[in-house]
């Protein structure tokens, strides 16, 4: 893997320690603060994976797939949900192509992985 996409709009602590994570597995990482943003770092750089806080959706979850894929089409998608997040949401979000992942583990372990 070669670079992760970071949209994450208000969670500064867990971009940074997600960031250095990467970087010492040697993983470069693009950030983003909102999806529009993260749709101009996508038109500009490749990346390998686009991990997405999931407060930052502010389309339905098919939408928000279907417009990932028309921008970088073939890239995984993944995003970042609290624990306690409802069932439902979470079943929604992985019908329309996303990984869900709730720890941040699992996040730089998808980083890795991809």
């Amino acid at each position: 893997m070669n670079r992760v996409l970071v949209i994450d709009q208000d969670s500064t602590t867990t971009t940074r320690t997600l960031g250095l994570a990467c970087l010492q597995r040697g993983i470069g990482v693009a950030f983003a603060d909102s999806v529009c943003e993260g749709v101009r770092v996508l038109l500009e750089t490749v990346v390998d994976l686009v991990l997405v806080d999931v407060a930052a959706l502010r389309l339905t979850p098919r939408e928000m797939a279907t417009l990932f894929e028309r921008v970088a089409p073939g890239v995984p998608l993944a995003v970042a949900v609290r624990p306690e997040s409802p069932l439902d949401s979470r079943v929604a979000l992985e019908l329309a192509g996303f990984r869900v992942l709730t720890k941040p583990e699992e996040l730089v372990e998808k980083a890795s992985g991809v």
